[in-house]
């Protein structure tokens, strides 16, 4: 038996709005690696340390868990009779998973067509009514929001305060382990709640003297679903990194205070850049991250060619999701694809691989 308590709840119950009526829905989320980038960090003059917070590692695969524990959980103190979501996949994954945990229904709306295999097969296997619509997350997260009012339903999206509150122990757990906090925190920008999070993490550690200052808090959004850095919603948008393709985020104003009063920035990355760290972080530091996952690096690559950082910086990049989600997008862009070769010429083949 374990020393350490369970799930994010349990190890941080004094920061969460829980009591002892609450009850506790949890799969172990939380106490996810972070893991020294050594081969990324030297590649920048002067080298920095970097690390990598892998909430891949979570039960579904993703950072989602963090905040829908705590959001199932006082959905079943709320007596709700089920609860309902829109998706790009990964809020579709956990939801699924915290409501077959608590026995309470599941819907999820999504876009059809638009959500990488694995977060679809998880929402399936584990039992939610799973509806595909035509129209990108924006229209699915409207027509939830309609729904939910009309046959009270519970929303567990980010809008769903109780996500941004689970989410934020990402940043005390960051805290922990470095014994401090970092200079920069790097996040990838979609639907906003998890930069938003982090935030509210840091500065509640600090009001509570664990830190004794802030880092600055940057976002990457992906060039083709950019609405807080070009400062209009984006209709239509588009990139290969599916999760964070969304134009109109929720937790947009949120975002934009966190990285203003941090002092540090939400700017955008091309795919190009995205799919280029994604290969980086798996090749060089043995990580599989899920494309929009990458959007943190390539941001620190970004800004590392502009030169801000100083030899004494420690920079956290989070890497929202697991690699696994998404294998087809692995195949179609990995550095070296199989090779086919009779049985008798395997030896001969790897002499030339050498």
């Amino acid at each position: 038996m374990s020393k350490h308590p369970q799930g994010v709840i349990a190890t941080y119950r004094e920061f969460l709005p829980v009591t002892d009526k609450t009850p506790i829905v949890s799969l172990h989320e939380g106490r996810t690696p972070l893991i020294a980038a050594r081969q990324l960090g030297k590649t920048f003059n002067p080298p920095i340390a970097v690390y990598l917070k892998c909430e891949g590692f979570n039960p579904t695969g993703s950072f989602k868990d963090r905040g829908m524990c705590l959001a199932i959980s006082k959905a079943l103190e709320k007596k709700a009779r089920a609860v309902i979501c829109a998706s790009t996949g990964n809020t579709s994954a956990s939801a699924s998973a915290y409501g077959a945990r608590a026995g309470l229904p599941v819907c999820v709306v999504i876009p059809e067509g638009e959500i990488a295999m694995g977060k679809l097969a998880q929402a399936i296997i584990h039992g939610a009514k799973v509806l595909q619509i035509k129209g990108n997350f924006d229209v699915a997260l409207d027509m939830v929001k309609e729904i939910a009012a009309n046959q009270s339903l519970e929303i567990v999206n980010s809008i769903n305060p109780f996500r941004i509150e689970g989410q934020k122990t990402a940043a005390f757990e960051v805290c922990d382990v470095l014994g401090t906090m970092p200079t920069y925190h790097f996040l990838p920008v979609g639907n906003a709640g998890n930069i938003t999070a982090y935030w509210k993490g840091y500065r509640e550690y600090k009001d509570a003297k664990r830190i004794s200052s802030l880092p600055k808090m940057m976002g990457f959004q992906a060039a083709g679903a950019a609405p807080i850095v070009i400062g209009r919603v984006v209709n239509n948008p588009e990139t290969v990194a599916s999760a964070i393709r969304i134009g109109n985020p929720a937790s947009w104003k949120a975002a934009a205070n966190a990285a203003a009063e941090s002092s540090g920035t939400i700017d955008m990355v091309t795919d190009d850049e995205i799919l280029d760290a994604y290969k980086m972080v798996a090749e060089q530091e043995g990580i599989f991250c899920e494309p929009a996952s990458a959007a943190s690096v390539a941001g620190l690559l970004k800004l590392a060619r502009a030169g801000i950082f100083q030899a004494n910086d420690a920079v956290v990049c989070t890497l929202t999701g697991h690699g696994l989600k998404d294998v087809d997008r692995a195949m179609a862009v990995a550095s070296r694809p199989t090779t086919c070769v009779n049985a008798g010429d395997v030896a001969e083949a790897i002499r030339g691989w050498l």
